[in-house]
């Protein structure tokens, strides 16, 4: 149970003074339904109001204060004037000025004779110095209501500054003072204040430095922040190893046939990482590795190494992927290296229907089929395994962790494997995946050439168009993706079918279009024509990134490219290059770039390396969007930023691993502060594993 002393953070917002029922709605749209949400309110900005200048000498654009003595109204002579007060101290004059302002209220606020402090925005105009609509006005026995230095918080409408700061005011006050959960030569090196004292300080400001990246206030918090994070993962992980899993070993003679029948040699990487596999499958602890592969590195045939262990082990194996063309495109593959094992291969998508997936449901339950692609529909109700024993999840990022879960209780805690083939930087990998162990697939198999990349603008389409015709000539193949308008599938498609049109015309009937919105079957039949070449040039959306393996394309055009993160671009590019002729890669931009889209473009166009792209592509971006969108399991920061936390990540990462190995069970008085930071961060899951042992 979450302990009694966060009981007044969990309570709703509308519990502080001054929050009733409108303004917490307001608050819910900003994401604080409970008081902690206030307390993790990160402010945007700080406003110093510290500056006394005196009037004449004010800073045009510039945040002051004056105390001035208040000479006179001049009520607007007509609606839609200004209401004006005109005010004055030692050095000159100020006019204070309000659109719709209550007569009434004013001359109560600013009676003529009487003295009062000002705070607002200073502007010059016509000659005068004015302030438009006054942050502040107080009494001169009241000027400590003013902050020297205030934070300025995200806004929504119908929500006003003030309301929100004597909310998160109130919530301050019913912050209580927690034991410390930090290691305490950790707490003592970096300087850090308590948890308490971070919050005061990040709310009621007494400098403009509390904001900056090294703050030990804002550093203190990311660090609590990143520690449940890790901790969570650490403490899943701990006792998902204490758990008995499935012992997976065979005799070796299936993985060897499918060796055997390989028309390539493995490659290092990937003899390396079906080692760390096997060893993982072979123990009886679970298996939940993560396994990242650049393009075309060869992940499908590390994963039919994996299924036929499983088959060997008297199991069976389902591999999971996240759309219909990819599933099918991985039986395809899997198709002739299982064959050559003796595995019998099924395909279960959202298409089969009637008899034909009663047939394949049948043969599943009764383990007629060893080996199974599909999509979702793998984890549906109905559909039973004999024995599943090998879990693969193709492009994670594009799946919830819930359907990760639903797939695994297909089977008796069956091994996992998760596969993606966005490069991922490690201190995404940290955060996200922390509760698995990985494996990195970084050559490419030999034979592959690299693609050559060229930037152009987008005036030398016609050239590039002329090239293509050439190119259909001489039998090639060719992909065309459009921009990405906006991240909307309705007006992505609405720019491929335009090109598609512009093309056609052209190039009549050599010409195909696909994109998101496509049945299933009809995407299915177009990467089939693409293939036997009966289209030669795919105009398409980012439905492409994934799944296409058309060894005879030799072209990437990619129009607009800088609208394109760099991962997503690297994905595209990966779709060519696939045989030994040569390819390339041509990146149409419309000028004027911007200097991160300029550096994305450069850097593509100087390297191939997909793990390399990824930490540019981090370092450039931020965590938003790495994976394409927000992805599933992507954890949400208030106080840490992970592409500049690193470190911070790195020292929590070791603490938690250390705190999992020597206190599992936290439990004395560190222990019991530890439970109530993960209460804190919501990190509730990892509380109740340990609850239910």
């Amino acid at each position: 149970m979450r302990p009694q002393i966060l009981f007044p953070l969990f309570a709703d917002t509308d519990v502080l003074a001054g929050v009733g029922p409108k303004v917490a709605q307001n608050l819910e749209k900003l994401g604080a339904r409970h008081v902690l949400d206030l307390l993790f309110m990160m402010p945007v900005s700080l406003t110093d109001r510290r500056s006394r200048p005196g009037i004449a000498n004010a800073i045009d654009g510039q945040i002051a204060s004056f105390e001035v003595e208040i000479e006179d109204h001049n009520p607007p002579p007509r609606r839609g004037l200004p209401y004006r007060v005109r005010a004055f101290d030692d050095t000159g004059y100020l006019t204070l000025t309000w659109f719709h302002g209550r007569p009434d209220y004013l001359m109560r606020q600013l009676p003529p004779g009487q003295r009062r402090i000002v705070s607002g925005k200073v502007e010059r105009f016509s000659g005068e110095i004015q302030m438009l609509h006054p942050d502040y006005i107080v009494p001169l026995d009241q000027a400590a209501d003013i902050p020297p230095i205030e934070p300025v918080y995200p806004m929504t409408q119908g929500l006003a500054a003030k309301t929100l700061r004597k909310a998160i005011a109130g919530a301050l006050e019913r912050t209580p003072t927690l034991d410390e959960w930090i290691d305490p030569g950790l707490l003592a090196e970096r300087n850090w204040p308590d948890w308490r004292a971070a919050l005061f300080a990040l709310h009621q400001p007494t400098d403009l430095q509390v904001l900056d990246e090294e703050s030990p206030a804002r550093c203190r918090l990311a660090y609590d922040e990143l520690l449940s994070r890790q901790l969570a993962l650490a403490l899943v992980r701990a006792k998902r190893r204490a758990k008995p899993g499935l012992a997976l070993t065979g005799d070796g003679r299936k993985v060897q046939a499918i060796l055997d029948a390989a028309p390539f040699t493995p490659t290092g990487a990937q003899t390396r990482v079906f080692a760390e596999i096997e060893a993982d499958m072979a123990a009886p602890e679970r298996m939940m590795r993560l396994l990242q592969g650049d393009v075309g590195a060869g992940k499908t045939f590390v994963a039919a190494l994996a299924a036929a262990r499983a088959v060997e082990a008297g199991g069976q194996c389902a591999l999971m992927a996240p759309t219909e063309i990819l599933a099918r495109q991985h039986a395809r593959s899997l198709a002739p290296l299982l064959e050559a094992a003796g595995l019998r291969l099924g395909i279960l998508t959202g298409r089969d229907k009637g008899k034909e997936r009663v047939r394949i449901l049948a043969q599943l339950k009764s383990g007629d089929i060893d080996v199974i692609c599909g999509t979702h529909a793998l984890f549906q109700d109905g559909v039973e395994f004999h024995n599943l024993a090998l879990a693969i999840i193709d492009e994670q990022h594009r799946f919830g962790v819930s359907d990760r879960l639903r797939l695994s209780r297909k089977g008796a805690r069956p091994d996992l494997l998760v596969m993606t083939a966005t490069p991922i930087p490690r201190t995404l990998a940290l955060a996200v995946y922390g509760d698995m162990d990985l494996s990195k697939l970084d050559e490419k198999p030999p034979g592959r050439k690299p693609v050559t990349t060229r930037v152009m603008p987008l005036d030398r389409l016609e050239d590039v168009i002329n090239r293509l015709g050439q190119l259909i000539q001489d039998g090639g193949r060719a992909y065309w993706v459009c921009p990405l308008v906006e991240e909307s599938d309705k007006v992505d498609m609405a720019a491929a079918e335009d090109r598609y049109h512009d093309m056609k015309a052209r190039f009549g009937d050599r010409i195909g279009l696909i994109h998101g919105r496509m049945p299933a079957q009809e995407k299915e039949r177009l990467s089939q024509a693409f293939k036997d070449g009966e289209i030669q040039i795919l105009v398409a959306t980012t439905v492409v990134e994934v799944g296409m393996d058309v060894p005879e394309a030799s072209v990437m055009v990619i129009e607009q490219a800088e609208r394109f993160g760099l991962a997503q671009l690297h994905q595209l590019r990966g779709r060519v290059g696939r045989s030994e002729q040569l390819s390339a890669c041509l990146l149409l931009y419309k000028p004027p770039l911007s200097e991160t889209a300029r550096k994305r473009l450069e850097i593509l166009r100087n390297t191939d390396d997909g793990f390399l792209i990824a930490e540019t592509d981090w370092q450039l971006r931020g965590m938003g969007e790495l994976l394409g969108m927000r992805q599933s399991g992507m954890p949400r920061t208030r106080f840490a930023r992970l592409e500049r936390d690193t470190e911070l990540l790195e020292i929590a990462n070791t603490q938690a691993r250390l705190i999992a190995q020597t206190d599992p069970d936290l439990t004395g008085k560190r222990g019991a502060a530890l439970r109530t930071l993960l209460y804190l961060f919501e990190q509730d899951q990892a509380v109740r594993l340990l609850s239910s042992g």
